[in-house]
């Protein structure tokens, strides 16, 4: 079983899922645009719609992530509701996301040892994802 997280964006998703890709040195991702798909005469895309992500899907660190734009008309709110938290045993990878994600973005909390973990730093991307990094130790805490 596992949690994955879907994200909407308003238009830039595409944008979205290939800087991701790259900043976790990713193949490039397969995505799907509404105009894509096979075309029912009775409910038209319309034609601004169909360059938009439909669905795209990442594979990262174990974990899976989700992606489409909002189909015009439809309401987009930038929300700070969710929160994708990369965990790994792996200091160089945690330092290394860190650090291409937060470019554009806003750094709340720099990378440091805190009392749960020798490496945690939080931000938001410069598409308005809130990101955690935390160095696994393997210690629950």
């Amino acid at each position: 079983m596992s949690l994955d997280a879907y994200l909407n964006f308003n238009g830039n998703c595409r944008e979205v899922v290939e800087f991701y890709a790259e900043v976790f040195g990713l193949e490039k991702p397969h995505i799907i645009s509404f105009g894509d798909g096979p075309q029912n005469p009775d409910y038209p895309i319309p034609e601004e719609a169909k360059n938009l992500v439909m669905h795209a899907r990442l594979s990262i660190s174990g974990s899976t992530l989700m992606f489409s734009d909002t189909f015009p008309g439809m309401p987009y709110i930038v929300g700070n509701n969710i929160s994708l938290s990369l965990v790994s045993p792996n200091l160089v990878e945690v330092q290394s996301a860190f650090h291409k994600l937060k470019e554009g973005g806003n750094i709340r909390m720099e990378l440091q040892e805190t009392s749960w973990s020798k490496c945690y730093g939080n931000l938001e991307d410069k598409f308005g994802i809130q990101w955690q990094f935390n160095l696994d130790s393997g210690e629950t805490y």
